[in-house]
């Protein structure tokens, strides 16, 4: 099994990280299933709005709610997550997939919801996974993980290395 995390202390790191990576393997032909996070800054509040890009080329769904100013609580809307979750399920059936990328193993995926599932079944297939996470959540994902989960630097050019390394397109590019 081919399973990596990455974690940035810069706020909006990971997603960056994990976008540009994307975006170095997808014209390398990289077949890449999954989602990025897009955050959008609000002038009225001090939280962003949550996007995710479902990949490879959309469609871009808001994953967060507008609780208020002084909302504290968890801003996922569920059902977009589920949303999101389907459509890459649908994705990863339709052909050859060489990578899943999960911007996040959140709250939802440490409670066995979210893409906890399509993650287990893109490695029982052996497509290699790439998963953001943040401290948070790290406990639980290492033992979904089960000590099989690798650190991977928060790099785009690093972690695009790592995807080279571990999938059929190691052999093809060289």
């Amino acid at each position: 099994m081919k399973i990596a995390y990455t974690m940035s202390k810069a706020r909006g790191g990971t997603n960056l990280a994990l976008a540009a990576m994307v975006e170095k393997l997808i014209p390398l032909g990289c077949a890449i299933a999954g989602t990025i996070q897009i955050d959008t800054e609000k002038q009225e509040s001090y939280r962003c709005d949550m996007d995710v890009k479902v990949l490879p080329d959309g469609p871009v769904i808001r994953i967060s709610q507008s609780l208020g100013k002084s909302a504290r609580g968890c801003r996922l809307d569920p059902n977009a997550l589920e949303e999101a979750v389907g459509l890459v399920d649908a994705h990863m059936t339709q052909g050859k997939i060489d990578l899943l990328v999960v911007n996040k193993f959140g709250k939802h995926e440490a409670e066995g919801r979210g893409f906890r599932d399509l993650i287990g079944a893109a490695l029982e297939k052996g497509i290699p996974v790439i998963v953001g996470l943040n401290e948070a959540n790290r406990s639980a994902f290492l033992e979904f993980a089960d000590g099989l989960a690798e650190p991977v630097l928060a790099d785009p050019d690093i972690l695009a290395e790592w995807v080279l390394s571990h999938t059929a397109m190691a052999d093809a590019l060289r």
